[in-house]
């Protein structure tokens, strides 16, 4: 069973439009490698100097991968994974 990534509204143009799509990977930097040989440009959207960029969240099972790991947070088969950007902003 493969692995399931979430993909937002922003990114869904290089997922042509869907909201979820299925890889591979040992761990969440495998998993977005794959993503990118299916999806070309999608990484650079989620990744900087080997590290998540800053305004995106990734979960793995409902777990935050900055505190379990980071990118070389280990998956298996059936995780699901959900890329959020984060959302920043108010009133004056």
């Amino acid at each position: 069973m493969p692995i399931e990534v979430r993909v937002p509204t922003i990114l869904r143009t290089y997922t042509g439009g869907s909201k979820a799509v299925e890889t591979t990977g040992a761990t969440v930097a495998e998993a977005i490698d794959n993503l990118e040989d299916a999806h070309t440009g999608i990484k650079e959207r989620l990744v900087q100097d080997d590290q998540v960029r800053r305004f995106i969240n990734v979960y793995v099972n409902d777990e935050d991968i900055r505190f379990s790991g980071g990118l070389k947070t280990e998956l298996t088969d059936g995780d699901v994974v959900v890329i959020l950007p984060a959302v920043a902003g108010g009133s004056a």
